[in-house]
Order: C-alpha cells, then structure tokens, then sequence
C-alpha cells in the first residue's frame, strides 16, 4: 500500500469515529468545533513550501551558525565578506564555508549517546510522580512520569563532581567538543524524525489521535502520532524536550563558562548573568513540569521533524548563542547595565510564571477563587471529541488574562531579551534569539487560535470579543 493510499485510508478511519454518537447537542457542537480541532488536514500550498524550507534549511542556518562562532568570532558577515573578496566565488565558498564544516569524531559520538542513553535511563527508571496532559481531540487524558528535577540534579552533581573532583574529564568538554557533538546530534535527530514517521504507520500508540494530511514531505515535517510512546509512559515528545534538550542548556552555559575561564582567566559578569537568567528558566520549567504537560507542545503539536530533529539539534545549539557568543567575544558589564539586565530578565520571568499560575488556580478551582483580590471571571465553555463526548472547559478573562490572550508571552520574550543583552552590542548573532522568539511566538498565537476557534467555535468568538489583544494590550 502506498503512503498516499494509507494517509486516505488513516482519514476515512478518523473520520468515522469522528461519525459516532453525533446526537442532540453533539451535533450543534460538532458544527462549529469538532472537525477543525488538532492540526490541520488540508494543506495549502504555502504550507508545504514553509515545511519544505524548514525541513531542508534548518540544518544550513544551524551549520552557518556554528562556522561563523566557531571560525569567524560569531560574526555572521565575516564568512560572507570573505566569499564577495576572492574572484573565484567556488573555491571561495570552499575555503569560508565547507573547508570548516564540523568533523565526526568517535569521541564526540560516544560523549552523546551516552549522555543520550544515561537521560533515557534516568527518565525511566528515577521516580516521580504521575502528571496528567490535557484531553486529546480523540478523548484521552494521558499519564505521564514527572521526574525532570531530579534527573536534571543528578545529571549536574555528576558532571560538575566528574570535572572537578575526580577529573574524569574537563568542564569545558562540551565546548571543546561542540562540532563533533552537533555532528552526532544531526544523526540521532534524523534518525528519530524517520522513526517516529514509520512508527505511525506500523505500530502506533493511539491511532485515532494521528494526522494525515496525504502530503509526505508536511508529515514528515509537522508529525503523524500527536503522543508517540513506548509503554504506558515513556512519552517521545515529554523527553525529547525536556531531557537532552533543556536539561542540556545549563550544561552547555556551565561548559562554556569553563571554556571563557581557560581562555582568559577569569569568568565575565555577563556570563555569570546568562547563566543564572538561563538556570532561572530550566530550574522553573523542571520544577513546574506538570504544568508544561499542558502547554502547546506537549497538547498540540504532533511529533515529527519539527519537534524530533528541532529538540535534539535546534533547540540545544541556537537557543545557547550567548554563551558561544561569550567566549569569543568575552563582555564585561558596567554594574548599573548588569543591574538593568537582571530586572529585565526577572521581570520577565515574574509576568511569565505568574499568568500562568493564575490560569492554573482558574482552571483547577473550576472558576472558584478570587484573582488580585476580586473573584475570577470566565467564559463557561463546551467541546466534543472524536469518540462523541460532550466535556466543559473555561476560557478566563481574569487578571493577566483579561489583559490579552497571551500574555504569557510578553515574559517570554523579556526573559530572552535579557539573556541577548547580556552580549552587547557588538555584534547581530546574540539578539537572533529574540528575533527568532518573537516570530515563534507570534505563529504560535496564530496556531492556538485557529486549534481554539476549531474546538471552542462560538465560545471562543465571545472570549476574543471580550479580550481583544493577542500579545500586547
């Protein structure tokens, strides 16, 4: 059977159950809800072209990154200039750009599936206890381990008790070996993006919750199996993200602290600061990781390249810019920029934990509580899944939340400001961060409210109504 024969046939499938027990008030919410919630099936044009890019460039921009920090000083011109110089633009992209490609070693390859075995190890084996994700188009409400805290402490009293204590190895290793290491982690996120695409079709873990959209290249890209799993618990996309992604990101500020050490003999105010703004935000995410098992990732997006290849390669190496950039470029802060940094940074972090508490407290006390002092207010809403249960929500128009539809991202974006400024100004390649934030968040807005008109319709038309703002009030 062809892939396109098994996407129509994966459809037909979806949509008789999406056919069942339509009845009564059923049939009045499935007219406006039901078949546009979860990830698109009709796919436009611009969609495959956008996947395509994302899919083919997205190695390219993470290669040029790590040439121009690891070659160039982080200067993202410098390789260019050096290419418009020479007369011969072949040889001269040779010599600027693929005579400087990162190397395969064994050594780096075996750093990073070790590390990647040892975080599956810890994942499966350390306790914890259970947390539960939102309900799912096709009706489940998914079981899952929460134990990131604990992992992430273990893994970081060995590693710095490894280096400092019994001198297994250098703290700066992860630096040291960084172009080996993405050599390494390009592999195992290919190698994953394939899997979890085939293990849609062969073995699935919850078939009526996948999405066909009968186009190869858009599966590939945006992912089949919305909670690819094996067993009960072990979750593809809870650890994939959270474990040799994000845990990885205090490592990586640690190694390359180390590696600014070695270099110049001392560690810079800013690269102290990135790495508390940076620990701040993976020491909030691992201690409220049941909270993140609601969050658009986990709820929403299915597993495929963006999520597969995005948290073993993009999100590793280009959310950690700054500390590359630091070594090469080390800065030293003037005491009133450092302090105007820091209350950057932990006001944003402050706005960012504190909306999204209140839309905890709302939700878990089903609308009975008070919110800065006056009770909390909200749209009561209804929405149907796949299997044709009715189930109640609220959408909240209190606090934070009645300011705009996302505010939680105004902190986002502050928190990641902060640690860009923590460069100077210098040079481009730090602020890519916020750059690339800012249009994250802002697809991301446009995501949730195409999934939220799909699965709330006329209560979601009201709840914009009464909170106009998207972002910014």
């Amino acid at each position: 059977m062809s892939l396109k024969q098994r996407n129509t046939t994966g459809n037909k499938f979806i949509d008789e159950v999406n056919g069942t027990k339509r009845s009564g008030e059923t049939k009045e919410l499935y007219a406006q809800t039901g078949e546009t919630w979860g990830r698109d099936r009709d796919i436009s044009i611009w969609n495959l072209i956008l996947s395509s890019s994302i899919l083919f460039g997205t190695p390219f921009v993470v290669l040029y990154f790590w040439i121009s920090c690891t070659h160039y000083e982080c200067s993202l011109y410098e390789p260019i200039r050096y290419i418009i110089d020479h007369d011969h633009a072949t040889s001269a992209v040779k010599e600027a750009l693929f005579d400087k490609l990162p190397q395969y070693s064994l050594y780096g390859f075996k750093i990073y599936f070790t590390w990647l075995v040892f975080q599956a190890l810890l994942y499966a084996v350390l306790p914890g206890k259970i947390g539960y994700g939102q309900q799912t188009p096709a009706g489940h409400i998914l079981p899952y381990k929460v134990n990131g805290l604990l992992a992430w402490t273990i893994t970081h009293i060995l590693f710095l008790a490894g280096a400092f204590y019994f001198g297994w190895w250098d703290a700066s290793i992860i630096h040291d070996q960084w172009g080996p290491l993405l050599v390494a982690a390009n592999i195992y996120g290919y190698y994953l993006t394939f899997f979890v695409f085939l293990k849609a079709y062969v073995f699935p873990t919850h078939p009526e919750d996948r999405k066909f959209s009968g186009h190869m290249l858009y599966d590939l890209m945006m992912g089949i199996e919305l909670n690819p799993r094996i067993g009960k618990l072990w979750d593809f996309k809870l650890f994939h993200n959270g474990r040799p992604g994000i845990i990885a990101w205090t490592l990586i500020n640690l190694s390359f602290a180390a590696a600014q050490y070695n270099k110049i003999g001392y560690v810079t105010n800013s690269m102290v600061l990135l790495n508390i703004l940076h620990a701040t935000y993976v020491l909030d995410f691992f201690y409220n990781e049941d909270w993140y098992l609601r969050t658009i990732d986990i709820a929403h997006d299915h597993f495929g390249y963006y999520l597969a290849w995005g948290d073993t390669v993009w999100l590793p190496y280009m959310y950690t810019l700054q500390s590359h950039y630091l070594v090469r470029n080390p800065v030293d802060l003037p005491i009133p920029y450092f302090i105007l940094v820091a209350t950057i940074g932990f006001t944003g972090y402050y706005i960012f934990r504190a909306v999204n508490n209140q839309k905890d407290i709302v939700r878990r006390k089903k609308g009975e509580c008070k919110i800065w002092g006056k009770p909390a207010t909200y749209i009561p809403t209804k929405y149907v899944t796949s299997d044709g249960k009715v189930h109640e929500s609220i959408l909240i128009t209190s606090g934070f939340w009645g300011w705009s539809r996302h505010f939680n991202y105004v902190g986002d974006l502050l928190i990641s400001l902060a640690m860009c400024l923590t460069c100077g100004f210098q040079h481009l390649l730090p602020y890519f961060y916020i750059v690339y934030m800012f249009i994250l968040l802002v697809h991301r807005i446009y995501r949730d409210d195409k999934r939220c008109r799909g699965k709330y319709g006329k209560y979601w038309e009201e709840y914009c109504r009464v909170v106009p703002y998207k972002l910014f009030p």
